[in-house]
């Protein structure tokens, strides 16, 4: 186990705007960040972190917490993972307690994937560079492709020789458990002998966005075996391949702070182009682009560039990303190669000057370059050029920005020889339709909405105490009282007096005194913590707090918290609109949310006692107590008028 200093030196340092920045691309927003969410596939951004509370929300799937939440929730990490991650990042040495066989033995499937992944990835390496037969063929074989030695350390290449158990052998008499190392897809198991999988190729290990390895890629260096010449780790629940991109943890830096990503479709494209110092470049590692892969580059930048082979099968590849990619709402450019040339063998004797010039020169609005490769194919064919000229209007379809569409149907006019009018009445009548389709789901979705639209404001008001016990609880302040008292001719009236008092023990003995009870589950439990915390210790540490809340409650407590930061004030001051700001008005707000409290309360009972009217013979006595309540509202009525 990790040790308590450890934990508390970690929540000290680390901060959250830092953390997530490294995972989605953030822009300041006032005092906060917003940026896409990570967990949803959304055009407006919705997430927000705050670095003075510390913590993030996501108001598009309802997830937030602290910087430890997000690496749980967006790396699938255990607590003790993210903060051994956090203590690494911000150079905090990890003290552990004894591990007890215990805590072994409860080790996920998931946990064992990944030791012995990592394993893995130290024996091919160090095959590469420390056997006779890796020097020799393998190492070979990645400087023949002009790879510098840092580069293939920094990449974790390595080799295994082609021999049946090489690997699975040695890692068995290491004691790893057979059962993961064919899980991990490492090895494969007949008549309980064991196969290495990756036998005989050099390795390229898949890295998260985080660094840990998931799964492996092998390239055969004997062209004259009938097997793929690539091959990669099956899938498993650390190694899903359409929602990985080869090379995004060396990249994610780069492509956020420069706006953009190039996509290539090798591993060797990946690292020469990095080595040369294109370094906001990944690859969809040999397969078709999908959405969860776009939605990953989503996470850090909205433009995209893709680099292809100058042959026929990179343009089609090319061609058939293009859409999905606009799909997600990306901008799409596309720069070709030389045909013959990839990525790799063309910057392979070029400097990064002129390789970075080359992609500035050739790259190409994605409209441009279909338009043109698909007028190249169908010149002389009127029933293909009519097909091409649907094709690119469905591509332009998908464009969300208005203006765009417009300039991209007069440069395809231009280029297919067709009236801009045609092409018009043409993407009117798609998006005619989708509208149409769009409009009667939405209204449907509105009126089904308005229908069971039912404000609960016993759970507004509940929540409303949750979060000033949040923000202000340990705040001193004072309030107003109105006390009982006749007067002079025997009449009750309300007589101001002031006390001071902490916010929280302000609302914890108003509570009590009326007997209120949170009707709201989560809230209740949420309660009961924070005032055990502020008895305990007269302050609340949000950072703690929220790791003392499982997952659900942690997700209430943060959305209670950035409720407010989704949205910005507009900027009133400059029209001479002076607003007062919460915290400034603390006491009016902690009495008026009380008051309406106990009113709501007040009001639910009165018109129970009512119901209870209809069925029952002693209604002289219930109607008393109704004429009491209504007295008790009338004095709350007036308490609330004088909160000011």
């Amino acid at each position: 186990m990790i040790s308590k200093t450890t934990i508390d030196k970690v929540f000290e340092q680390s901060l959250v705007e830092e953390v997530v920045g490294e995972f989605v691309q953030l822009k300041k927003s006032g005092s906060n960040y917003k940026g896409l969410s990570p967990f949803s596939n959304e055009k407006t951004p919705s997430f927000v972190v705050s670095p003075v509370k510390q913590i993030w929300k996501d108001f598009s799937s309802g997830k937030g917490g602290n910087a430890v939440a997000f690496l749980m929730e967006h790396e699938h990490f255990t607590y003790p993972e993210a903060i051994k991650y956090l203590a690494r990042k911000y150079n905090i040495e990890i003290e552990e307690t004894q591990v007890s066989s215990l805590d072994k033995e409860k080790a996920s499937e998931r946990e064992s994937l990944f030791i012995v992944s990592e394993y893995a990835k130290d024996f091919f390496s160090d095959t590469l560079f420390n056997s006779s037969e890796g020097k020799s063929i393998g190492f070979s074989y990645f400087k023949e492709r002009g790879f510098s030695d840092e580069t293939i350390k920094k990449y974790d290449l390595g080799y295994l020789p082609d021999k049946l158990n090489y690997f699975s052998k040695e890692a068995i008499a290491n004691g790893y458990d057979p059962v993961f190392l064919e899980k991990s897809g490492l090895s494969i198991f007949q008549n309980k002998k064991s196969i290495d999988r990756f036998r005989g190729r050099v390795i390229f290990p898949i890295h998260s966005m985080s660094g840990r390895i998931l799964g492996f890629g092998g390239r055969i260096l004997n062209n004259q075996l009938k097997t793929a010449k690539y091959l990669n780790s099956p899938e498993s629940l650390i190694y899903n391949k359409s929602k990985i991109l080869y090379g995004i943890f060396y990249a994610k830096q780069d492509i956020a702070k420069l706006d953009n990503c190039f996509i290539v479709e090798g591993y060797t494209d990946v690292i020469q182009l990095h080595q040369k110092g294109i370094k906001n470049v990944v690859s969809s590692s040999g397969t078709a682009l999908t959405i969860d892969q776009i939605t990953l580059i989503r996470r850090l930048t909205l433009n995209v560039t893709m680099l292809f082979d100058g042959d026929k099968a990179g343009v089609n590849a090319t061609l058939r990303g293009i859409d999905i990619i606009l799909t997600a709402g990306l901008n799409v450019n596309v720069c070709s190669f030389p045909n013959g040339e990839d990525p790799d063998s063309y910057s392979q004797d070029k400097s990064y000057v002129e390789i970075d010039d080359y992609l500035k020169n050739n790259s190409k609005d994605f409209i441009q370059f279909k338009a043109s490769i698909l007028a190249q194919n169908s010149k002389n064919d009127p029933i293909s050029k009519a097909n091409t000229i649907n094709e690119i209007i469905n591509s332009i379809s998908i464009i969300p920005d208005r203006i765009k569409q417009e300039i991209y149907v007069k440069h395809c006019s231009s280029i297919m020889d067709i009236s801009e009018e045609v092409l018009f009445n043409s993407l009117a009548q798609k998006t005619k339709n989708e509208i149409h389709s769009i409009s009667k789901k939405r209204i449907a979705k509105v009126q089904k909405a308005t229908k069971n639209k039912d404000v609960d404001l016993l759970f507004e008001l509940e929540k409303k105490i949750i979060e000033i016990l949040l923000l202000y609880g340990s705040k001193e302040e004072n309030f107003e009282e109105l006390i009982l008292k006749n007067d002079e001719d025997g009449n009750v009236v309300l007589e101001p007096t002031t006390v001071n008092s902490l916010v929280y023990e302000k609302i914890f003995l108003d509570l009590q005194q009326d007997e209120i009870e949170f009707t709201n589950e989560s809230f209740k439990i949420i309660y009961e913590k924070i005032i055990n915390e502020f008895q305990k210790n007269q302050k609340l540490i949000l950072e703690v707090f929220l790791n003392s809340l499982n997952q659900d409650l942690a997700n209430h407590v943060t959305g209670i918290l950035m409720n407010e930061d989704q949205y910005e004030l507009h900027d009133w001051l400059s029209k001479n609109i002076f607003v007062k700001h919460k915290d400034k008005v603390i006491s009016q707000l902690v009495s008026e949310t009380i008051l309406s409290l106990r009113t709501f309360l007040i009001n639910k009972k009165v018109e129970e006692l009512k119901e209870e009217t209809k069925d029952s013979s002693e209604n002289n006595k219930i109607l008393e107590e109704i004429g009491e309540y209504h007295k008790l509202k009338t004095i709350l009525s007036k308490k609330l008028n004088r909160v000011l």
